[in-house]
């Protein structure tokens, strides 16, 4: 799996190298800054001149720590590992942004070469606690040092992909057992967003850790008969989960998931006295989700308007998710033909 990783794109890194305490791969967050804003990080030096990587690093923890759960206010989506990819980190004048996602259209050149400046690095066997537990997740993923995945993985020769999951609800605990504080790769909305239990026959998520109360949603393509699961492969020598690694985990692909599907659904609830109360929930889109929105996009750019298609989805599967991000993405679409031709006229 690491091998086909590295052969898509990805860095290979060091558990040695992970700040467990910021929870950063700070290699990747310094070097993307001053890779791709040298003017920012020169006036961000001249603010403080003594280490001011070690304060960069603070400074965008504690924007990470900030995960506010009235996360309705605009100003309080900056916050987060979401927040914070999707949003410039601001500091006496200074004005970064840590990860570039692709743009729409080509017309910006700088902001296409900053793209490709992304580094998406796999961490194996990461120890991640900072408070003395010596626990490791068999994988991370970061994109410019700021983790977005865990993975564990099982052998079904061995142990079933419900070991994974069993693993996370009572070994992978979002405040240490023992000294009582948050683990900050694993707290929900300020760590990684998305954690997949994975064998070679079945993929599981869950993008909040709870103990016991983890919810791990099916993350896979189903049958061609129509069933759970997925079939296995023609070949041999493949997994019947590597799209997993081989799709979703593209760097390309999961960075326009982390720009385009990934939201926080903040519903108001009423408990049994009438008390009201904000219940939170981290969407990261199941395979079919992806699947068809990436289908119906590609019909649309290809077929253009005016095509009827049927989706079937069953009870559950989480169809408004999957119409509301065709439509916003949709909405825009960019027609270089197009755009090209009113430039001319």
């Amino acid at each position: 799996m690491i091998s086909q990783l590295l052969a898509n794109g990805w860095l290979l890194g060091k558990s040695e190298h992970y700040n467990r305490e910021l929870a950063l791969y700070s290699d990747d967050l310094l070097g993307f800054v001053q890779d791709t804003q040298h003017e920012q990080w020169q006036k961000f030096c001249a603010l403080y001149p003594n280490n001011p990587e070690q304060k960069f690093l603070e400074r965008v923890a504690n924007q990470l720590n900030k995960a506010d759960p009235n996360a309705a206010n605009k100003e309080m989506r900056t916050f987060g590992t979401l927040g914070v990819l999707r949003h410039d980190i601001r500091d006496r004048g200074t004005r970064f942004s840590v990860c570039q996602f692709k743009p729409e259209h080509d017309l910006n050149p700088d902001t296409l070469v900053r793209f490709t400046k992304n580094r998406c690095r796999v961490v194996p066997e990461l120890v991640y606690s900072p408070w003395g537990n010596l626990g490791r997740i068999d994988l991370v993923l970061f994109v410019n040092g700021i983790p977005v995945v865990t993975l564990e993985l099982k052998s079904e020769f061995k142990q079933a992909v419900h070991n994974a999951i069993k693993q996370y609800k009572t070994t992978r605990f979002p405040v240490d057992p023992a000294t009582k504080k948050p683990e900050p790769l694993l707290t929900f909305k300020r760590g990684a967003l998305v954690h997949f239990a994975v064998s070679q026959y079945e993929v599981y998520m869950a993008t909040r850790l709870e103990g016991e109360n983890t919810v791990f949603l099916p993350f896979n393509k189903g049958t061609k008969d129509g069933g759970a699961g997925n079939d296995a492969p023609d070949d041999v020598n493949q997994y019947a989960t590597d799209y997993l690694w081989n799709e979703v985990l593209l760097p390309d692909n999961l960075l326009n998931i982390l720009a385009r599907f990934v939201h926080l659904h903040i519903e108001e609830k009423e408990d049994w006295e009438g008390r009201k109360y904000k219940k939170e929930a981290l969407i990261f889109p199941r395979y079919h989700q992806w699947d068809v929105v990436r289908k119906l996009l590609h019909a649309a750019k290809t077929e253009g308007t005016g095509q009827k298609y049927l989706i079937q989805h069953s009870a559950g599967s989480g169809k408004s998710n999957s119409i509301a991000w065709v439509a916003h993405q949709l909405s825009s679409l960019y027609n270089a033909e197009k755009a090209i031709s009113n430039l001319i006229l």
